[in-house]
């Protein structure tokens, strides 16, 4: 893909609008986690110190169209000010005069947030009449939202198409971690793919197949390609009724020269409880009343040498249930082995997906791997190989 670079824009006089992510966590109207707030930060002080009016455009929560005072945004003007260094006006509207004439108030390298943009019906639908009224805001387009580039919304999609679009720092960053990761990556290229379910992630495993050297599957989604495979996996949780297309998956592998690694040991107990005794168990072993919890010390070791022997890595999903130990050994272990790897620069290592993340934050690990995407549904959809709107839209 092919995109304008924010930093040969000449943006001096002129008004950018800048798509960013601030739905945040919120307690009490106050914000709990100010992640996203600090993840556009770099884009804002670039276009401000060049000159530019920054006009901020985000959404919050689901309000499905109405104004919904607790859904506003307006709470959030004050710890960006606060990061930013410099005042943020808050506009009470993403459209109309009223909001037009606020951001003709603003000095040059202002910065303004405007309204929610759910708060019309028209935003989640693209609808092209809320997409032209917000275009006719700004002389230029950023996106530095890839968490919601999966999404064809007005001000995602809609304004891209009316603008000269350009991804915001962030974006750019993720975008090419993303194509090092799984576009052009340095072969060979491995994948760890663990979570609960096989069938929220079908489509994801039936591209990575396709496209890797390697495929490690793990969590509870693997405890159904052992079952497919003939093994008992006692009383955990296991998708069986989805034997059939595990099978499929593992054809599919072998046609495409795909390595699969499936575990060869097992940690298990006979509930989820962190003083319930553990033991582990090889292929065959585990008891009827027994739940498979955590990858076993056998499929850790081979799941390293197989990092050894591999260029890139990209990791989404836990290997066990790394929220009670001690279950988190085999991810713990796996991604402080990856992470050290990716430090020493022998391994480049991309990680995504909201459990991923947590997990390599449990594991002190995210730090050291190359790219931590936090975007969630739109790294998942990348790594399924479909088209993100928001990021198409913003090719040259």
């Amino acid at each position: 893909m092919a995109f304008r670079k924010l930093s040969e824009a000449d943006v001096k006089g002129k008004t950018a609008l800048v798509r960013v992510d601030f739905n945040v966590p919120m307690n009490e109207g106050e914000v709990s986690d100010d992640t996203r707030l600090q993840a556009a930060l770099p884009t804002i002080k670039a276009l401000s110190w060049k000159g530019a009016k920054v006009v901020l455009l985000a959404h919050f929560d689901r309000p499905k169209g109405k104004r919904v005072p607790s859904m506003s945004l307006r709470p959030l003007a004050g710890p960006l000010a606060k990061l930013l260094g410099k005042p943020v006006a808050f506009a009470e509207d993403c459209i109309g005069a009223e909001t037009a004439a606020a951001i003709k108030a603003l000095p040059e390298g202002g910065v303004i947030l405007l309204e929610n943009t759910r708060f019309h019906a028209g935003e989640e639908k693209n609808d092209p009449e809320l997409a032209k009224q917000i275009a006719a805001l700004g002389d230029l387009y950023v996106n530095d939202a890839f968490s919601a580039a999966h999404r064809a919304h007005a001000s995602t999609e809609g304004v891209a198409r009316l603008l000269p679009a350009y991804p915001g720092l962030a974006m750019e960053a993720e975008l090419t971690a993303l194509e090092a990761a799984l576009g052009k990556p340095k072969r060979p290229v491995m994948g760890i793919v663990g979570g609960s379910k096989v069938s929220t992630k079908l489509d994801l495993l039936k591209n990575l197949v396709t496209k890797l050297d390697k495929l490690a599957i793990g969590g509870g989604m693997a405890n159904t390609f052992l079952f497919a495979q003939g093994w008992a996996v006692g009383a955990s949780y296991c998708e069986k009724e989805l034997a059939d297309t595990a099978r499929e998956i593992m054809t599919l592998a072998g046609q495409s020269k795909c390595q699969l690694l499936l575990p060869i040991d097992t940690i298990v107990a006979e509930k989820l409880d962190a003083r319930a005794p553990a033991f582990v168990r090889g292929l065959g072993e585990v008891d009827d009343d027994e739940r498979i919890l955590d990858a076993g010390p056998e499929t850790i070791a081979r799941l390293t040498r197989a990092m050894d022997d591999c260029e890139t890595l990209i990791w989404n999903g836990p290997l066990g249930v790394f929220e009670t130990p001690p279950f988190d050994h085999g991810t713990v272990a796996a991604a402080r082995y990856a992470g050290a790897r990716a430090k020493a620069g022998k391994l480049i290592a991309v990680a995504g997906g909201g459990d991923t993340v947590a997990a390599l934050n449990h594991a002190g690990a995210s730090a050291m791997f190359t790219f931590i995407s936090t975007a969630g549904g739109a790294f998942l959809e990348w790594m399924e190989g479909k088209t993100l709107p928001g990021v198409a839209a913003l090719e040259t």
